[in-house]
């Protein structure tokens, strides 16, 4: 029987995170490096994935590379799983962390309902769900050629359940009918490539709550409020569900959404 320390151990093992350069897309890059990972660091910004995997590599002595790509180009999507197999040697983790959240100030994004634009909507989905669908199908060859093929979507708490809209009262902050569509989407992909894609890759998902990152005070106290652990969530919370499930730890799971949202679900 394998330790933990080994069921836990990537050496060997190859990863490619989308959202790498990202709040916790980063967190995750650094989890499955400290765990001995070769990591493809996959944003939209070309500097600031240089920038993540020199540090990644600096910091924990393995392999990586950047890879500056748009997830609304799909071929270049397509084309990403041969890239990192081709410089990094395999492709047997991939972490779908890219999420398209919009700004305040976007139009037709942060409006009540009437408002919101079918632009935007296409926009929303073509990231948060067809880019990870084209992503998977092209690094399926892969995964299952390494022998311990992990898919691990990354989905929201607003994917599972509808939003409190008095939680955003008095800010600029909002909850778009888009959003929660594509990331309950991704929960139900996860599932159908799960049973489909068995018993060679295991898909699961990961949805995290609230994580503070500088929200206004009003919306902070009233989701503390709301949550079992009274607390907003942060990077760190999210790496060890992230071990596990793209490790040995996790090797007789497949399809499932771990809420990790300090029980916001659980009411």
């Amino acid at each position: 029987m394998k330790s933990i320390k080994q069921l836990m151990d990537l050496t060997g093992r190859t990863a490619l995170v989308t959202g790498g350069a990202g709040h916790i897309g980063m967190a995750f890059c650094e989890t499955l490096a400290e765990a001995g990972a070769s990591v493809a660091v996959l944003d939209i910004d070309p500097a600031r994935t240089e920038e993540c995997a020199t540090r990644l590599t600096s910091q924990y002595g393995v392999k990586a590379m950047g890879l500056a790509i748009d997830l609304a180009d799909t071929d270049a999507v397509i084309a990403a799983p041969a890239q990192v197999a081709g410089a990094l040697g395999g492709l047997g983790i991939l972490v779908n962390c890219a999420g398209f959240v919009g700004t305040s100030g976007l139009s037709g994004w942060v409006t009540p309902f009437e408002g919101q634009s079918v632009d935007t909507w296409r926009a929303a989905l073509e990231v948060n769900l067809t880019a990870p669908f084209a992503l998977i199908q092209a690094a399926t060859p892969l995964l299952r050629a390494s022998g311990h093929g992990s898919v691990v979507n990354i989905g929201s708490t607003y994917g599972v359940v509808g939003p409190d809209m008095s939680l955003y009262e008095g800010t600029a902050m909002g909850n778009p009918a888009a959003y929660a569509a594509s990331k309950g989407g991704l929960t139900q992909l996860t599932r159908w490539l799960a049973t489909t894609l068995a018993p060679d890759i295991r898909v699961n998902c990961i949805s995290p709550g609230g994580v503070e990152r500088g929200q206004p005070d009003p919306f902070v106290k009233r989701y503390v409020a709301r949550t079992p652990l009274a607390r907003m969530g942060t990077e760190e919370d999210m790496k060890g569900a992230l071990l596990y499930l793209a490790s040995d730890l996790s090797a007789y799971v497949t399809g499932q959404n771990l809420l990790v949202d300090g029980g916001w679900t659980a009411w």
